[in-house]
């Protein structure tokens, strides 16, 4: 079993967090600044989102960047 890179723990995390205020991918989107595509690859961990735009998706979800980035509690 691979472990999961940190782009993949945050999107994760992004992910679990934007469904949890029962947002669609393009809600969020719309909160941060961002498309809807942009927000599909940051959860699949396939995009090296720079912490401007991690800080924007934060605020968008309500919470404080070091919260969205603190990955150490996710282990699959």
């Amino acid at each position: 079993m691979t472990s999961l890179n940190i782009n993949e723990k945050i999107g994760i995390k992004i992910c679990f967090l934007r469904k949890k205020l029962k947002y669609s991918q393009e809600k969020l989107g719309e909160f941060a600044g961002l498309s809807k595509n942009s927000i599909s690859s940051i959860e699949r961990g396939e995009s090296n989102a720079s912490i401007e735009t991690l800080d924007r998706i934060a605020k968008a979800l309500n919470i404080e960047l070091k919260e969205l980035v603190d990955v150490s509690n996710i282990n699959l």
